[in-house]
């Protein structure tokens, strides 16, 4: 200071001759030269104060540095001024700069200044530099709209809120250094169109908190998508934006999913409250009906009996209101009355006794309505703070997160404890409260309050000692915030101090710091007293005390010193001190040591004696532990836990919505409204009971005329004015508009549902159709007289269509009551009543008062769209608003925007963007044609029962319509650029199939609480990613095949519907067939359960895949069923009823392992399983710990046969075939080709007791064995196995086996076909058959006409053919080749020239040169053609001859099978090789059985098999 002081008094021309000199200038001649200066600087020192300006009058730029400047002055000379520095310097103030107008940059960075202040009139500053200043807020800069440069960096700013949008063009911002710690207040800067580089975290300065946080550079790019530079990095790339727009959208996908989860609990428990509520009102509702019922029967007699004269009028008159004012106790009975009373009084007696019984029901039900309305204001309390939760922690990207605490949890218990030690029952005692229980905990997780907590807590410790570490962590303390008693402790209160900590009070008259208290009665006991006067003085209930929350909070005490006696805590009071306390009950002067520090250190609990829980705690003394406390810092008062809590009182008080409860309560006792005594239930029997007793009319189902004049007791029908059909059974009134003449009609306890008969009954007045059925009024008119009208207790809903029938066709009612009825939208329905009915004088009983009529007369203003209310309710914004938020976006920018619609531009509608109507109780959607550029919009919480008048508005983009009465979504088919909709809580009952057809942008829908039954409309909704549609109908499993097209999906919503129960293993049943899924019912899919639904309903062929394909399930006209190369490992086609047509399968190239649920299906007889993994029929039940995990898979599914075995044995013998029941008894034809069979005694195929035709080609099989049950086998084909020989037992009972196929095999020897004496077809080529012998063997073949034996060693010897022809006389075709007479008789002379000359080796030797020409080079194939539908005429059809060449059969080239676009299984080769020429053959065949199969839905082809 005395520097300065110095530094003030050297003389102004010393410091303007040392600026001259260090800028080249001469003093002497600063007078000529000074006007040509356009710039100075001076740096380091020299220059203490501003002086001498004046000699330069067109300076523009001026920069001093490092100087002891501490104000600016003298610039009032410098007029044309455009860039000025005056940093590093001692400025404490910006002031003096109002005359540089033109002023562009302004550096003030490195001084003292804390305020920004005096620039209003820079206007054209584009560059502002005050960074590393002492400034705290943003302010002055709201009319600097030029501004592009602004350094804001190294001050103490902690908000930024709306300062700077109006310099909207700011380019560069660097807030680095400060102490911004919330990303909302970044999300401020989202409004700043053009700024492309922005600072938070400088490399030259301290981050803001903010720059910590978890999500931090993905929340500002998401936010700010221009950004170019982000803390000094390039972040311009294409690709960081749309990572972080894809992270940002995942997390509002996730918490939306929360978000409806938490509100679908609601419903749930709402729906529960509802149950209750009906169950409990069913008492009064029927007492309400019975007396009811009683009174119009006791009415009508009293009119009967004073037509017919017997009770005198004047009677009546004078005892009409005889004991109305008497209770039920107090009424006078008839029997104690007079005996001169006459019968008219002790009806008039009886009535009014029953209907103060029906007053008293009425009550009764009215304390149950408002019993159950506070229940469900608590439940939506509860649940509306569960969604600020989420919706914060939503805001603040999982910053702060909120963990619902169970007993399990150390924490909770920790806490529940913490309570407990300091209760103190002693100080509660006055309010009757004997003890506290905890009903729930969440912990809250806030990152930058603990960072801060963290940083100023070590801080502490820092200017301190390190050696009493230990005794620092003793002033870390757990205490209660105590909240003002006048202020209860609401939601948004509640969410502030979670989220922001605990703010600093700065209120006039109160105490500083943060209160808080180590006693539960020094925080609630205030509460209690105020809530309990408030409520004497209205006259409630005084236990709404009995809940309350407390915010426990972790605190560091610090330096703490006692509180001044008779003085407010003030912290300018206690300098150095951090904490203050007060004694609760006495003043003291030495600090409360509490009963626990509960979560903070576990060691600390309380012990048991230290809890006073008890009223007979005789040496109470916690009132020396009870303290109140002051905390200076806030940032040191970290709140970690939420407790909600429940007095426990000296009065019991039932709760009536309890589960446990009864409706009927005990004598004696306290009961809560809505409870009903025995003594009331008695009341009603002594009424009931009370003379005169009707006796019981006869009940009339059909209305005739003779009725009709019977009732009215007149001859005519002119004569009828009044008709009483109460308590009949009547649902028509045919013929009632005769009754012109009728004046009074009722209809009462009767069973209409409508009434439609009730027309043109010019002089009718009063119409009573109470206690019906009644659900519209479609078909009244023509009552112009009508004055009183009565429908209450029916089952009315559609309050505007109603109405609307009563507006027009009874337009003089006076008195209309419509009570009890279960209208949509009971709470508008009063009103909206009064409104469009204007002579009503009485509703609902209830006088109209003049206040009522004008309201409801502005209510039903209020519901149209009007012009005031489009531009109340409208924006103009063209973009959307970036924003972490799961509000429509039309709610979201009519709060926040302030682009209102200007009605003097022209075309004004059309410049609507953004329309939010919610609420309006709008009946209809008109008057939106000029709004052709709406995009979004929300007309939830209306009236509406169709969605219309939005054709116009095709650049729609998101529309809301929640909580309407909406019945059908067409009006949304031609808005085609839509991708959010959400029309939850209407009554939606299916999704027609066109109106999403058009809808390829929608990526979005909501239809929860609706009552859907059926998703086959969103089949072509191929954008959709999350679909919402829990609490509906959906039943049928076979729903979900509608959303297996949808491969966007990723979140899937259907808690709440009949499918959640009825489809065992729903979720992997869902997650199995929408494999897209991340997230089902509010939970995410986890790749565990992604494997487990794979294991469980992979490969899996049932009821509803077939009804997919089909496109419908019914199944009984199905009689094929082809479905190939689909990896089906089951077959589950239940009920088999529904199949019992089906006579083909074709199931080739699967991954069956056995027949599966096909031995259910009765009556097939063809069935194709080539290229399978068939092990048996009804595989074998092996031992567990051999079991593979797909058997184990299968062993719990019923139709895969595992555990249907009887026997265990590997190698099973005939015997044990013989003893299994036969299956499948209508099977001819089976097609077990290429399955990798080795074994048919394991096969069990001899179970198939009808099978004709058998192809097991192209397998391994070794040994023939386990056909003994196939007796009516016509046809084996066992090409291509490993066959060695033919044992004794191969074929016993095969006597009826016309063909043999045993080609390509490892034969040499033809032993033991003896049996086969029905064989006409043999075929054994490319065998090892060697000698000619073993073709002797044949000769136990009687009928064999067809042979085939090329490819073995012994079709090379020439004479094999002669010697086959001789010994086999039926022989017709051998190797291809017909046996002609011919050649017969010429292997006749063949053979007994043998026995002349001697056996040659080769044709060339054997002497008979015409030999060689009988016999071509190539060896003929004869094939017959077998097919699935055709396979047993083969055995009677036509034979065909192939050509010679093979070449000309199958062609050079190799074959190759479609298999649906997949790999196929088989590929063939060319003849070239010759032990491919039945596989070619087999594929041939199964393709022209695919052919011959045409498949349901998507046709499919396969390889077939040609023997």
């Amino acid at each position: 200071m005395i520097q300065s002081d110095n530094q003030n008094q050297i003389p102004s021309d010393e410091i303007v001759k040392e600026l001259c000199t260090c800028n080249g200038l001469s003093y002497d001649r600063i007078d000529l030269e000074g006007s040509s200066v356009r710039s100075l600087e001076m740096f380091f020192s020299g220059y203490p104060r501003i002086v001498g300006l004046s000699h330069f009058p067109n300076l523009t730029r001026l920069v001093l540095v490092r100087q002891a400047i501490q104000e600016i002055s003298d610039l009032q000379y410098c007029l044309v001024l455009k860039e000025l520095w005056v940093a590093e310097c001692c400025l404490t103030k910006i002031d003096g700069l109002q005359r540089c107008a033109l002023l562009q940059k302004l550096y003030l960075y490195c001084n003292m200044i804390s305020t920004i202040e005096n620039l209003e009139k820079l206007t054209k500053l584009e560059v502002v530099w005050l960074n590393g200043n002492q400034i705290r807020e943003i302010e002055g800069l709201s009319t600097l709209q030029k501004l592009k440069d602004v350094n804001l960096a190294g001050n103490l700013i902690g908000k930024i809120g709306y300062r700077l949008d109006p310099s909207a063009n700011i380019e560069k911002l660097n807030l680095s250094g400060n102490r911004i710690s919330s990303f909302k207040e970044i999300t401020n800067l989202a409004r700043l169109p053009r700024l492309v580089d922005l600072c938070l975290n400088d490399p030259q300065y301290d981050p803001n908190p903010v720059c910590l946080l978890c999500n931090y550079a993905t929340h500002v790019l998401y936010h700010i998508p221009q950004l170019q530079r982000l803390d000094t990095y390039d972040v311009s790339s294409k690709q960081i934006k749309e990572l972080a727009e894809t992270m940002v959208m995942k997390k509002v996908m996730f918490y939306n999913m929360r978000i409806k989860s938490a509100q679908r609990q609601l419903n749930e428990e709402l729906e529960k409250l509802k149950e209750r509520k009906h169950k409990l009102q069913k008492l009064p509702e029927d007492r309400i009906k019975h007396f009811s019922y009683n009174i119009k029967n006791l009415e009508r007699e009293l009119v009967e009996l004073q037509a017919s004269g017997k009770i005198q009028a004047s009677k009546a008159i004078s005892s009409q209101n005889l004991g109305c004012e008497k209770s039920d106790e107090e009424a006078e009975s008839p029997d104690e009355a007079s005996e001169e009373s006459s019968l008219e009084q002790w009806f008039l007696h009886k009535l009014e006794a029953l209907k103060r019984r029906v007053n008293f029901w009425s009550k009764k039900l009215e304390e149950v309505e408002a019993v159950y309305q506070g229940e469900v204001k608590k439940k939506k309390k509860a649940s509306s703070l569960a969604v600020q939760f989420l919706l914060t922690e939503l805001e603040t990207v999982g910053n702060t997160r909120f963990e619902e605490g169970s007993p399990s949890d150390a924490w909770f218990n920790s806490c529940y404890e913490l309570i407990l030690s300091r209760f103190c029952a002693l100080d509660f005692k006055t309010h009757g409260i004997t003890g506290v229980k905890v009903n729930r905990v969440i912990r809250v997780h806030n990152r930058i309050l603990r960072l801060k907590f963290e940083e100023k807590f070590q801080h502490f410790l820092d200017k301190e000692d390190l050696n009493d570490f230990l005794n620092y962590r003793k002033m870390l303390e757990y205490l209660f915030y105590v909240s003002p008693p006048d202020v209860p402790l609401k939601k948004q209160q509640l969410v502030q101090i979670l989220e922001d900590g605990f703010q600093e009070v700065k209120k006039p008259g109160s105490e500083g710091g943060v209160q808080l208290s180590n006693s539960l009665s020094i925080c609630e006991c205030p509460r209690i007293e105020y809530l309990q006067k408030q409520a004497r003085s209205k006259g409630d209930s005084e236990d709404t005390f009995r809940r309350g929350k407390l915010i426990i909070a972790k605190v560091f005490l610090g330096h703490s010193a006692p509180a001044h006696d008779g003085e407010p805590v003030v912290q300018a009071s206690y300098p150095n001190i951090s904490s203050v306390y007060r004694s609760g009950k006495s003043s003291q002067n030495s600090p409360c040591s509490t009963a626990s520090s509960g979560a903070a250190d576990q060691q600390e609990k309380p012990k048991s004696s230290e809890v006073c829980s008890s009223l007979d705690y005789k040496n109470c003394d916690c009132n020396l532990r009870q303290c109140e406390w002051f905390v200076f810092d806030h940032d040191l008062v970290l709140p970690e836990y939420i407790v909600e809590f429940e007095y426990i009182t000296l009065v019991k008080v039932e709760p009536l919505f309890s589960s446990l409860s009864n409706v009927t309560g005990e004598e004696g006792r306290r009961n809560s409204a809505g409870f009903v005594l025995s003594r009331d239930l008695q009341r009603d029997d002594e009424v009931l009971s009370m003379k005169p007793i009707i006796k019981p009319k006869p009940k009339i189902v059909c209305l005739d005329e003779k009725t009709v004049l019977a009732v009215a007791k007149a001859n005519i029908y002119s004569q009828i004015m009044i008709l009483n059909l109460h308590g009949n059974r009547l649902s028509k009134l045919r013929d009632i508009s005769k009754l012109t003449g009728l004046r009074k009609l009722i209809i009462s306890f009767n069973e209409f549902t409508c009434l439609d008969d009730v027309y043109h009954l010019p002089n009718l007045e009063y119409f009573d159709a109470s206690h019906n059925h009644v659900i519209t009024l479609e078909g009244i008119r023509g009552l112009n007289k009508l004055k009183y009208l009565d429908l209450s207790w029916n089952q009315l809903k559609k309050a505007g269509e109603e109405i609307g029938v009563l507006r027009k066709h009874t337009p003089m009612v006076l008195s209309l009551d419509i009570r009890h009825n279960p209208w949509h939208k009971p709470a508008s329905v009063r009103l909206s009543v009064i409104g469009q009915l204007r002579a009503l004088t009485h509703l609902d009983g209830l006088l109209i008062t003049e206040d009522e009529a004008a309201a409801a007369i502005q209510f039903m203003a209020d519901s149209k769209i009007t012009q005031a209310s489009l531009v109340e309710n409208s924006r103009t914004d063209q973009d959307r608003l970036r924003i972490l938020s799961i509000l429509p976006q039309a709610v979201i920018l009519t709060q926040i925007s302030k682009n209102r619609v200007d009605v003097f531009q022209n075309n004004w509608p059309s410049r609507i963007t953004v329309l939010d109507l919610d609420g309006q109780h709008l009946s209809k959607i008109s008057g939106l044609d000029k709004l052709e550029n709406l995009r979004w919009a929300s007309f939830s919480n209306n009236n509406l029962t169709k969605i219309e008048g939005l054709d116009t508005c095709q650049n729609l983009e998101e529309l809301t319509v929640d909580g309407n009465c909406i019945a059908t979504l067409e009006g949304i088919s031609k808005l085609c650029k839509l991708m959010r909709l959400s029309a939850n809580n209407n009554h939606l009952t299916s999704l027609e199939r066109n109106v999403f057809d058009n809808l390829s942008h929608l990526h979005y829908l909501s239809l929860e609480n609706n009552r859907i039954t059926s998703l086959a409309g969103l089949q072509k909704a191929y954008a959709l990613i999350e679909l919402y549609i829990s609490n509906n109908y959906v039943s049928s499993n076979q729903e979900i095949y509608q959303l297996k097209g949808l491969n966007n999906l990723v979140i899937l919503d259907m808690y709440g519907n009949l499918i959640v129960w009825k489809q065992d293993n729903y979720r992997l049943f869902v997650i199995f067939h929408i494999p897209s899924l991340k997230a089902l019912d509010g939970t995410a899919v986890e790749a565990a359960e992604t494997e487990n639904a794979k294991d469980l309903f992979g490969g899996k062929l049932n009821a509803d895949m077939v009804a997919e394909r089909l496109g419908h399930s019914n199944f009984s006209k199905m009689q094929e069923l082809n479905w190939t190369a689909s990896m089906i490992r089951m077959v589950d086609l239940a009920p088999a009823d529904q199949f019992k047509n089906i006579t083909s399968v074709n199931l080739q190239n699967n991954n069956l392992t056995s027949f599966s649920g096909l031995v259910y299906l009765p009556n097939i007889k063809v069935l194709c399983l080539n290229y399978n993994h068939i092990e048996s029929i009804l595989p074998r039940q092996k031992v567990s710990n051999h079991l593979t995990n797909r058997q184990l898979l299968y062993q719990k599914v019923t139709s895969s046969g595992y555990g249907q075995q009887g026997s265990s044995k590997g190698n099973r013998d005939v015997g044990a075939n013989e003893s299994l029941p036969p299956i499948m008894e209508s099977l001819e034809v089976l097609h077990l080709g290429y399955n990798g069979i080795a074994s048919l005694a394991s096969l069990q195929i001899s179970r198939l007791k009808n099978l004709k035709f058998l192809f097991l080609q192209g397998n391994e099989i070794s040994q023939i064995e386990g056909l003994d049950g196939l007796q009516l086998l016509q046809e084996l084909v066992l090409d291509h196995n490993r066959l060695k020989a033919i044992h004794e037992n191969s074929f016993a009972k095969q006597s009826s086996l016309v063909a043999l196929h045993l080609e390509e095999n490892r034969l040499r020897e033809l032993n033991n076909l003896h049996c086969l004496v029905k064989l006409q077809k043999l075929f054994l080529g490319l065998n090892r058959i060697q000698e000619l012998s073993e073709l002797e063997k044949l000769d136990c073949l009687p009928c064999i006409k067809e042979l085939s034996i090329y490819g073995n060693p012994v079709s090379r010897k020439i004479c094999h053919r002669p010697l086959l022809v001789f010994h086999l006389p039926n022989l017709q075709v051998l190797d291809g080749v017909t046996v002609t007479p011919e050649e017969r008789a010429r292997a006749e002379v063949h053979l007994l020239e043998q026995q002349v000359f001697p056996l040659a080796n080769s044709p060339i030797d054997c002497g008979f040169p015409l030999l060689q020409t009988t016999f071509p080079k190539p060896c003929p194939l004869k094939i017959a053609n077998v097919n699935l539908n055709a396979g047993i005429n083969y055995l009677y059809g036509g034979d065909f001859i192939v050509p010679h060449s093979v070449d000309e059969l199958v062609g050079s080239e190799s074959v190759k099978v479609p298999l649906s676009g997949k790999k196929a299984k088989n590929t063939t080769q060319g003849v070239c090789n010759p032990r491919s020429i039945h596989a070619e053959v087999a594929i041939r065949q199964v393709r022209a059985a695919s052919a011959n199969l045409p498949a349901h839905g998507a046709p499919q082809s396969g390889p077939s098999r040609t023997t």
